[in-house]
């Protein structure tokens, strides 16, 4: 042992009492401030009501009355602060899945505020024990805020339909709901997969997702658990009914959330390299949320037989060339440096994955109503990860005819 290592031992233990005493001090000092922020808003809601009652304001029936933050919470007003904004493989809305489950390697990546939380990585601390998420965003990029009462899904190709029966992004309160897998979690980053969100969207909250109170099934299972002797269902009977009729609850998503099932249409299976094979991908994917014909719900029928079927997806052998020239995600995570060796991309990891992930967005026709019957003879751009895609559409197939990647602003 060398002579200063006794030296060093105590250096550190008065170190380790300095911070001590520091975060000590800290905590004192964010009483403090927190004490003082609440004495300053009723000083203020004082004044308030003191001038209020004075000669020299606006006429009181032209002024709001003073109100406290929980009074406005107690009416249902509250003000959002984003806990993280998601980095995502789709930079802007067009292109951009309709529903998580339309691209299953869709990737993004979630990193918490430090102004919410002063350790983010804290707040994570057991999330990794569950494989879904609820994640709960504002459509920042709706470009307005006007709503209506009916509107049109692309997927009904222009029939209306009252708003709440859809998963429109244009409605009171510019709210999404997306069920993301949960890849890992590194310090207080959390990486997703299967999500349609796009880069830079504000995220309000995230929640586990828990089957056993999520499912109808489950619910149904301890309804029986909770009758020591139910009775039985006859073939007649309205609930029996339903339950051969069900599907899962996901009702926007144009292809059923079956395990194991590939989000391409059957046209698509054995055409070369360019397939939707998940499990080539990575076998472990697929363990997501499903349910089966006997889920104990009901959806619309235009979910599952829509007016829009699932389109074929073919690649020109330039563009397979193309997209045969980026390089998979670096194994160290996402970087904004340019390899000499050629285009890379930030989220996607293989050449299949990225196959896979332009046959899932195309194949559930991404273009709305109004390019399909007016622009139909047009072609179509989108960005994936670090590729402008660029494709045109057939009567039952979309065609891949570029894969460039994006170019640097």
């Amino acid at each position: 042992m060398c002579p200063g290592c006794d030296c060093c031992s105590d250096n550190v233990e008065k170190l380790k009492q300095q911070v001590s005493v520091m975060r000590k001090e800290i905590k004192n000092l964010r009483q403090m401030l927190d004490t003082a922020t609440r004495t300053h808003r009723k000083q203020m809601l004082s004044i308030k009501s003191t001038v209020s009652k004075t000669g020299f304001s606006q006429p009181q029936d032209s002024r709001p009355p003073p109100t406290s933050p929980k009074t406005e919470l107690e009416h249902g007003k509250i003000q959002t602060l984003p806990i993280g904004h998601i980095r995502s493989c789709f930079s802007e809305k067009n292109g951009t899945p309709r529903q998580p489950t339309v691209c299953g390697p869709s990737r993004a990546e979630l990193q918490l505020e430090q102004r919410v939380f002063n350790n983010p990585e804290h707040a994570l601390i057991g999330l990794e024990q569950f494989s879904h998420i609820w994640v709960i965003f504002l459509f920042h990029k709706n470009g307005h805020l006007s709503h209506k009462a009916k509107v049109k899904p692309p997927r009904l190709n222009g029939e209306r339909v009252g708003l709440y029966s859809t998963r429109s992004p244009h409605r009171p309160n510019a709210l999404g709901l997306t069920l993301a897998k949960l890849d890992k979690i590194v310090g207080d980053t959390l990486h997703l997969s299967d999500i349609d969100m796009i880069a830079g969207t504000p995220v309000l909250d995230i929640k586990p997702y828990i089957s056993d109170y999520d499912t109808p099934c489950s619910r149904k299972t301890a309804d029986c658990h909770s009758n020591t002797d139910p009775a039985p269902l006859s073939p007649s009977d309205p609930i029996n009914m339903q339950l051969k009729e069900t599907e899962h609850h996901f009702d926007a998503n144009p292809n059923p959330l079956h395990c194991c099932q590939s989000h391409v249409s059957e046209r698509d299976i054995g055409q070369s390299n360019f397939d939707c094979d998940h499990d080539a991908v990575d076998p472990k994917r697929d363990r997501r949320p499903c349910f089966s014909e006997e889920s104990d719900s009901t959806i619309a029928s235009w979910i599952r037989e829509a007016p829009v079927p699932n389109l074929e997806v073919r690649f020109t052998p330039h563009a397979q060339k193309e997209l045969a020239g980026f390089l998979p995600r670096s194994q160290s995570g996402p970087s904004d440096d340019d390899d000499d060796d050629g285009p890379r991309f930030r989220f996607l990891r293989s050449f299949d994955e990225a196959a896979a992930a332009i046959r899932g967005v195309l194949s559930a026709d991404p273009r709305s109503v109004y390019r399909r019957t007016r622009c139909q003879d047009k072609l179509f751009f989108f960005t994936l990860d670090t590729a402008d895609i660029t494709c045109w559409f057939g009567p039952d197939f979309a065609e891949v005819l570029r894969v460039r990647p994006v170019e640097s602003k």
